[in-house]
């Protein structure tokens, strides 16, 4: 498992699993136009499909950065069968300045509660108790214009989201994974178990490291295995 820290300051850090890579949730305006010109490089029966590929990653950018998002990972697993199980994991953070990120955390699980056929349970974790809420639901296919989006195809999803306070700020950390293998629920909240046991609020790295690159590392050791 390799380690992953907050950007641009962390202020907590995690594992990220086998199987899974990590998306680049910055790219350098050079590599977006480099994108750009290889879908208009594309012979004219790839190109449509691919333009709408890359329309959505653009789109899913502005999302994930409006929504606080630290980490995305796409997750590719084989089912068994010669097929392959796709999954997604996003680490995000929320703040709860004045308030009790704790009393939040409850907040959210409350609510989360009410959900007809969701499940909520407490969790504890190394870094301290946090919640998990997880929910099957219905959703649309992603990347359709909404001029196309009259009859667009409909799958259920298993979601499961993890929340913990942080020790010494008013921040709230949300783990969330999302797989259309509902068969496999089981084994998705196991790796996001495992995700959130890894949560630290503490640098992991050695102390030498730590202040020979100033406090901060790049890419540091995972301790978790």
């Amino acid at each position: 498992m390799t380690m992953v820290e907050a950007e641009p300051r962390p202020s907590f850090w995690y594992g990220m699993p086998r199987g899974y890579l990590q998306l680049d949730l910055n790219p350098s305006s050079e590599r977006i136009e480099l994108l750009a010109q290889q879908v208009l490089g594309l012979p004219a029966e790839l190109r449509k499909k691919a333009d709408q590929v890359f329309r959505f990653y653009s789109g899913a950018l502005t999302l994930l950065s409006q929504q606080n998002v630290h980490g995305c990972a796409l997750g590719l697993h084989p089912d068994g069968s010669g097929g392959v199980l796709s999954s997604v994991l996003t680490v995000s953070s929320i703040s709860a300045s004045g308030l009790d990120p704790k009393l939040v955390v409850a907040t959210l699980v409350k609510t989360s509660g009410e959900t007809p056929g969701g499940h909520t349970q407490p969790l504890e974790l190394p870094c301290g108790t946090g919640s998990f809420f997880e929910e099957q639901r219905t959703t649309t296919a992603p990347g359709r214009s909404g001029e196309e989006s009259d009859d667009l195809p409909e799958g259920t999803v298993w979601q499961g989201t993890v929340a913990v306070a942080a020790v010494s700020s008013s921040e709230i950390v949300v783990m969330q994974l999302v797989t259309s293998g509902v068969d496999y629920a089981d084994d998705y909240r196991n790796v996001l178990f495992g995700v959130a046991s890894t949560l630290t609020f503490t640098d992991p790295s050695p102390m030498e490291t730590r202040a020979a690159e100033g406090g901060s590392v790049a890419a540091a050791r995972s301790p978790f295995g």
